[in-house]
């Protein structure tokens, strides 16, 4: 039998342009400066997410109920969590480049990328045959860690992945014992595919905010 596994980019809350380690839960109030953004995705006989709330949320977008995968939680990034990138760099530059070139480096105490390439290989591996065509909501760490096995590369090309995010797509089929990566769209059984309006929010309406927010800020100073 043949898996068909449809990887999403679940949607952080927020509008900053810094990244964010390990996106805090959103917010009851729902998510800001929403548009609609159109993504291809095959109904599916199955969706599984990270615990995260964003996850939960993109679910919801979708109008889809995600049943919960702890194997899917994010990278634990330890005391990085919740801070930026910008604000890494700049208090733990050392620690931060060990990082990004070495896949056992654990600088922020929590979990190394050779330990989450271990764990996504360790579900993706056990899915039963049955498992059909599945739809898997999950952080981009996650999606690259799942990539990583089913293209069998070393972890160290962890960060080499081609990811776009949030909302990247891609799928998954496994018939027999090998992995194959495809484009989601480009996936077998286009014809039963599905064009769905999710309302989150758009990149460019995100960085209008955050250019907005700077030039308040800006102004605030200079008063």
């Amino acid at each position: 039998m043949t898996i068909r596994l449809t990887l999403l980019c679940a949607h952080p809350e927020g509008t900053s342009a810094d990244t964010v380690f390990g996106c805090p839960p959103p917010g009851e109030r729902g998510l800001p400066g929403a548009g609609v953004v159109p993504i291809v995705l095959p109904p599916p006989s199955l969706t599984v997410g990270s615990p995260s709330r964003a996850s939960t949320q993109t679910a919801a977008a979708l109008a889809l109920h995600a049943t919960v995968e702890p194997a899917l939680r994010d990278l634990d990034y330890g005391t990085w969590r919740g801070r930026t990138v910008a604000d890494v760099v700049a208090t733990d530059p050392f620690g931060y480049s060990a990082w990004l070139r070495d896949p056992d480096a654990a600088p922020h105490g929590g979990e190394t990328v050779r330990q989450l390439c271990r764990r996504a290989a360790h579900w993706l591996d056990g899915l039963p045959p049955d498992t059909g065509r599945t739809l898997a909501i999950t952080e981009p760490a996650v999606v690259r860690a799942l990539l990583v096995h089913a293209m069998s590369a070393p972890a160290r090309a962890f960060w080499k992945l081609p990811l776009r995010s949030p909302l990247s797509t891609v799928c998954l089929t496994r018939s027999g014992g090998a992995w194959s990566v495809h484009p989601a769209e480009a996936a077998s059984d286009r014809g039963s595919g599905r064009h769905t309006s999710v309302l989150i929010p758009a990149p460019a309406a995100s960085r209008r905010l955050a250019a907005d927010a700077k030039a308040r800020r800006r102004g605030e100073k200079t008063v």
